[in-house]
């Protein structure tokens, strides 16, 4: 292996270690005086990690704790902790559980003498839901399913589900009345909005009932007596006794790659921590980029190598073919084309859950040799890309970025990495 391989994975390894839940949590707890009992309630697909670390840092301090997390994410018991394990990403009767459990603990709350600490990770929406009063979760499923069906964008969802939910869009905050709450936040979304981050269960939201009767006219979804009413009751706008800090994100994720980049001697020029759009694209640019500063001439970016170009987001594929992969595998392999034979870059994308779509590869990583190695085993690369193929190409060309599952989930990571031209 390259040292600019080396090099790469070490970047790779460092910036999830940044992001982990464990560090989240006791960076923000460090950042917060508690002088009273403790109650926690951890939500998400990180929802044990964060509360185990929890655990370790105020220990006895917590009375009473709530996991509720997805299937198989529980790492055994806890001290003082109930521990349910839900759906994800569909909702089920364990959500609803886990939810009323939640809404209990803290109605029985004196604000004098208790605090609350609320952890929220990606995966939140789905495993902490509680239809309205009138409603069934099979209502919830039904108009959510009907929305995503006819091409309703995340905010237009996230519009009508919150009015449809005793938890979502700040409904959790407001049922802990007077009590003090803390919420922790790893955040998945893009731009970290607090009211999107798991549908906001503890912030403000800025829909209203209107927006939400409009994106059902919109989509000529049929609306029920039920369900009326349940959007005619309006989310707070307001939020008192409550505290929110995202301390885990894609964008500290991008700062922590900055600063090893840094480290091994690569100066760093951060794109853009909001990366969106197809994946393929954004594999075809990060590899322009890098020839541009190959050139030798004055770059946009004002950069010669040894640099680093760090872009973080969440990007989409289009799929047309049958093949095996996933969005970050499909960048770089993208990439590949653009840098093919050039001898001084390496160029990776990885999820930073470290399961990049239906497989075990949190991403790629290629470099000037990675098409000849696909075609020296028998694949044609560009037939294996246009089938969405982005796994079995970088199998062969043993160019896949295999981490096991992380725990944290903060979008995705993707660094053109280039030497010196000596």
């Amino acid at each position: 292996m390259t040292k600019l391989r080396k090099d790469a994975l070490k970047i790779v390894e460092a910036s999830i270690e940044a992001v982990l839940p464990e560090k989240a949590v006791r960076d923000a707890l460090q950042a917060k005086s508690i002088d009273k009992e403790v109650s926690v309630i951890a939500i998400g697909k990180a929802a044990w990690r964060m509360a185990n670390a929890a655990f370790q840092v105020l220990g006895d301090q917590i009375r009473q704790g709530l996991i509720i997390t997805k299937y198989d994410h529980s790492q055994g018991p806890i001290p003082n902790f109930k521990i349910i394990e839900a759906g994800h990403p569909i909702p089920d009767e364990n959500s609803v559980t886990g939810a009323s459990k939640a809404l209990k603990m803290v109605s029985s709350l004196d604000d004098k003498k208790d605090f609350i600490l609320f952890l929220v990770s990606g995966g939140g929406s789905a495993l902490f839901e509680l239809p309205q009063s009138g409603l069934t979760l099979e209502d919830v499923i039904g108009v959510t399913d009907l929305l995503l069906s006819r091409g309703a964008d995340i905010k237009e969802m996230n519009t009508v589900r919150k009015h449809l939910s005793r938890v979502k869009g700040g409904r959790f905050a407001e049922a802990c009345g007077t009590t003090e709450l803390y919420a922790v936040v790893l955040s998945d979304v893009i731009g970290d909005p607090l009211d999107v981050i798991a549908s906001g269960p503890a912030f403000p939201d800025p829909s209203t009932s209107e927006e939400a009767f409009k994106v059902l006219d919109k989509f000529d979804i049929y609306c029920s007596a039920e369900i009326k009413k349940a959007i005619e009751n309006e989310t707070p706008k307001a939020l008192g006794y409550c505290d929110s800090v995202v301390t885990g994100s894609v964008t500290k994720l991008c700062d922590a790659a900055a600063s090893v980049c840094e480290a091994l001697g690569y100066p760093p020029f951060i794109l853009s921590t909001e990366m969106t759009g197809e994946a393929s694209e954004l594999g075809r640019m990060m590899s322009s980029i890098a020839r541009e500063i190959l050139k030798g001439t004055k770059s946009p970016y004002k950069l010669n190598p040894p640099c680093a170009i760090i872009a973080g987001g969440e990007t989409i594929v289009h799929l047309k073919g049958k093949g095996k992969g996933g969005r970050n595998q499909e960048t770089a392999l993208a990439a590949a084309f653009g840098i093919q034979d050039l001898e001084h870059v390496v160029i990776f994308s990885v999820g930073s859950d470290g399961t990049d779509g239906p497989t075990d590869a949190a991403g790629g990583m290629v470099d000037g040799k990675t098409l000849a190695r696909i075609r020296s085993a028998g694949f044609n690369p560009s037939q294996l890309l246009a089938e969405n193929d982005s796994y079995h190409a970088l199998e062969v060309s043993g160019d896949l970025v295999i981490t096991g599952p992380t725990g944290t989930n903060v979008n995705d990571l993707m660094v053109v990495l280039i030497k010196e031209n000596v």
